[in-house]
């Protein structure tokens, strides 16, 4: 690996811009308020990964407390009886560290083995409602793929999948993941 290589990763995470969290509540006299306004505190920045904000969380995966989603928590893909929103930033693909990025999903489970065509190739027992917000990304499936722009939405019901930042700048993306309820059909 060359030293520009190394440092157009460190670059890439230090590049992203917070992502603004606006929480409502109701106060006593059942009025409703804003409760807090500030940049998500649960981001999660790893040279070479992409850049993952998690805004909110509920069921299992859901941290005690007032806050559901803290800094320093750590979440899975999805959270087992509830859903996830997360923003995620992904690089361009050739700022990955493909190993590293192997071994994270690895330890999360999901990542296809079978001789994928990508390097982030992966399967979550979830419906993801997955947003492009900013940039562009390529949705690639088993057979076939998809150019995703600002206002896309893809219906990703557990499937295997990839993405592919091939446009030399980073992609921003809003998952809302929903953990899938025995029975229910997709």
């Amino acid at each position: 690996m060359t030293a520009d290589k190394v440092d157009a990763r460190s670059a890439v995470v230090d590049d992203y811009p917070p992502v603004r969290r606006i929480i409502t509540d109701t106060n006593a006299d059942g009025k409703s308020y804003f409760l807090s306004d500030a940049a998500t505190p649960n981001r999660t920045a790893r040279p070479g990964l992409p850049v993952a904000h998690v805004l909110w969380a509920t069921g299992e995966a859901r941290a005690p407390g007032s806050d559901p989603a803290p800094a320093g928590h750590a979440f899975d893909f999805h959270s087992r009886g509830g859903s996830l929103l997360r923003i995620v930033d992904f690089p361009p693909d050739e700022t990955y560290d493909e190993t590293q990025l192997k071994q994270f999903l690895d330890a999360n489970g999901v990542r296809d083995n079978s001789n994928p065509r990508h390097f982030w190739f992966h399967k979550t027992e979830s419906l993801d409602y997955a947003f492009v917000l900013d940039g562009e990304i390529w949705a690639l499936l088993d057979e076939g793929e998809k150019l995703m722009r600002p206002g896309d939405v893809l219906i990703q019901r557990a499937t295997n999948h990839s993405w592919a930042n091939r446009s030399g700048t980073p992609c921003r993306m809003a998952f809302v993941l929903l953990d899938l309820i025995e029975g229910e059909p997709l």
